[in-house]
């Protein structure tokens, strides 16, 4: 399951990386793009944060 998770995040974090870099080339919607990529960048920051860190019941 750890190693799911990981792939998980790391996939979310690469993707929300390109998000933000494709986003000043998008015309009209750079701002969404900008923001979806920094949302998945929270997400997979979030995934090993709250799920992989807990460990023996702590």
């Amino acid at each position: 399951m750890n190693v799911v998770a990981f792939l998980i995040a790391m996939g979310l974090f690469v993707f929300g990386m390109w998000l933000m870099g494709t986003a000043p080339h998008l015309a009209g919607v750079e701002a969404i793009v900008f923001f979806a990529g920094i949302i998945c960048v929270s997400l997979a920051m979030a995934i090993p944060m709250n799920l992989l860190g807990r460990r023996n019941g702590v």
